[in-house]
């Protein structure tokens, strides 16, 4: 088990902030008190400045609030975030990973040669946890809170055709991205790392589980109570909700973590 006495000060990083369980889970965070900072991860200026107006507007002092801008479609985006957050925040306390796009109905392609969803949902969290190796060991306790999905134990990796160009579906290619996601929380790292399914949430991507479901507030409490260092947690585990629950099996097997990352350190240096 790995918990951690509360320090002085928190500073946050909430990826897909600008809406959903990103957003709820941002205004969780910074309600706690003067003493967090929350950086809200938007895709683009806009939509990050309506993010931060209406947590505002909630109620959260403004000074709490930084707002980080990056296009996860584009992973030299990705990189310049990190790198300005790194340079303005030598210490990172929690990085929330929950930024995720529904897989289109059509194949779809970034700029960087890889599935949407792939890249989106898995490989920009992937690349941004590593950009932030330095912020997020620079003190212990430290924690990866990667927003995953239940849908993870109905996926494969489809470790020949990653971007499925020869057998595509919306649901088979999301569900990988969380598949890999959920293994990626078991790589070793100086933090502690979990991974949460937070329920079947009313946001965008609702469609691909149900016709209804939980509020995205009430999924978020889920995740902003794993940000919590009074929350003692097991690095490496999946949490469904609020209770530790079985991965996929998949999940556990050392030699799947080691050929994910090797994987995606593949993909994510193609275009550097």
């Amino acid at each position: 088990m790995s918990s951690a006495v509360s320090p002085a000060s928190l500073t946050v990083l909430v990826t897909g902030a600008s809406s959903g369980i990103g957003w709820e889970t941002a205004r969780l965070l910074a309600e706690r008190g003067d003493a967090v900072t929350v950086i809200v991860h938007a895709p683009d200026q806009a939509s990050g400045q309506d993010a931060i107006a209406r947590l505002v507007a909630s109620g959260i002092d403004s000074g709490r609030l930084e707002l980080a801008t990056a296009d996860f479609s584009r992973l030299d985006e990705v990189r310049a975030m990190a790198a300005r957050i790194a340079d303005r925040h030598p210490v990172l306390d929690v990085l929330v990973n929950n930024a995720a796009v529904a897989a289109p109905e059509r194949r779809t392609l970034t700029a960087d040669g890889n599935e949407l969803s792939l890249q989106v949902n898995f490989l920009a969290a992937y690349l941004l946890t590593h950009e932030l190796s330095g912020p997020l060991s620079a003190r212990p306790g430290s924690r990866v809170v990667n927003v995953t999905s239940s849908m993870h134990r109905t996926a494969s990796i489809a470790w020949n055709d990653p971007h499925r160009a020869k057998r595509y579906s919306r649901l088979a290619a999301y569900a990988q991205s969380q598949l890999a996601l959920t293994i990626f929380t078991r790589e070793s790292a100086p933090w502690t790392s979990v991974s949460v399914h937070p329920g079947v949430c009313d946001t965008e991507l609702l469609p691909l589980y149900a016709h209804e479901g939980d509020s995205a507030a009430e999924g978020a409490a889920h995740v902003a109570r794993l940000c919590d260092p009074a929350t003692e947690v097991e690095s490496g585990a999946y949490y469904d909700r609020t209770a530790p629950s079985p991965a996929a099996p998949v999940v556990l097997e050392e030699r799947t973590v080691r050929r994910l990352c090797k994987l995606a350190d593949q993909l994510v240096a193609q275009h550097v």
